[in-house]
């Protein structure tokens, strides 16, 4: 009798609350419906977070309840830092602005960039589009470097988009912990600005290239047998990359592998998507979810196959989390990086 009685009651409570979560689902509608989200791109058009961005911006409105329009817009600077610290201090926290950095620049004031006007933990976090592995290549036939080992004893210049982002700071990293000899030509606008550098000769490699980004934009260049690939940065090995050194296997000592470690725990964060503080929660859970359903969509999937865009998203809250975890490394590690970053 006590076991019909607690399903009555658990049965009459679901049934009362769903003319609230409709209620507040039919709220959430009124408020986006006819209105413009801003999509914000931290880089230049052309580039691999531009090109992921302008995807998702296709297919998102639909399934953020009401409908509204996805615009996206690039205001490329510093590393996508620029963006980070509009976001943090300028844009709306209605709920009708939110953006993609570079995925190390929300860690940039726990490695004491000064240029980094926010805390990381506070932004909202709405998810990231892949679990990256990003690479170190060499364009061939200019540049004395064909492997790894060759960096260790020659110079190889490598184009960077600006302090905080991972084209400057892996190559400052790998330098310092390793004792590497890469050197950074920096202030490109975007990853395609890198690009067409290297292919031009101003730099002979890039190091902190998404692999993603090049099978989606220079694939060729792979075929063509115009780069080659001396390591793969992040945690984990690409399955496409076997044979391709990683950069954590590449550490001497305990307290190399935890710099490096502190470092490249970014790449879960392979596109990251964000909202700014203060936007009220259920907007948030609204751009996760919607973010999320994005992400399982048929007609995007096929888009991103085409494109040649890997697609491995990693939810909002994943994400949210992951960030707090980075922020909590010891402190003695921390200062270590941050004086290599320096």
């Amino acid at each position: 009798m006590r076991l019909v009685m607690h399903a009555c009651v658990l049965v009459v409570a679901a049934l009362a609350s769903l003319p609230l979560a409709s209620g507040r689902a039919q709220a959430q509608a009124d408020f986006y419906r006819g209105k413009t989200v801003e999509m914000m791109i931290g880089y230049s058009v052309g580039g691999g977070y531009d090109v992921y961005a302008r995807l998702i911006a296709r297919h998102l409105g639909k399934h953020i309840p009401g409908n509204p329009t996805i615009t996206p817009k690039n205001m490329d600077g510093a590393g996508s830092l620029r963006l980070a610290n509009w976001l943090y201090n300028v844009a709306s926290k209605e709920g009708l602005v939110f953006g993609t950095i570079g995925r190390g620049t929300g860690f940039d004031p726990l490695l004491g960039s000064k240029q980094a006007q926010f805390d990381g933990n506070k932004f909202n976090w709405i998810g990231s589009a892949n679990n990256e592995v990003s690479v170190c290549v060499v364009w061939n036939g200019r540049s004395k470097v064909t492997k790894f080992e060759d960096l260790l004893t020659q110079e190889l210049t490598v184009g960077g988009t600006g302090a905080a982002a991972d084209t400057d700071q892996f190559p400052r990293i790998i330098n310092g912990v390793l004792g590497t000899k890469m050197k950074i030509v920096t202030g490109y606008p975007g990853g395609n600005d890198v690009n067409l550098a290297l292919e031009r000769g101003e730099v002979d490699g890039r190091c902190g290239w998404s692999w993603s980004s090049v099978e989606s934009t220079r694939k060729s260049w792979l075929t063509d047998k115009k780069i080659t690939i001396l390591m793969q940065l992040a945690l984990e090995k690409h399955p496409d990359l076997p044979d391709v050194p990683l950069i954590v296997d590449l550490a001497k000592t305990e307290e190399q592998r935890q710099i490096l470690r502190l470092i490249f725990a970014r790449q879960p964060l392979g596109r990251p998507f964000l909202a700014p503080p203060g936007v009220p929660a259920e907007r948030v859970a609204v751009l996760r979810k919607a973010f999320m359903d994005t992400m399982a969509d048929k007609e995007f999937l096929a888009e991103a196959d085409k494109a040649q865009l890997e697609i491995t998203p990693i939810a909002g809250d994943a994400v949210q989390k992951l960030v707090a975890e980075v922020y909590q490394t010891p402190p003695a590690v921390v200062q270590k990086a941050a004086e290599i970053l320096r």
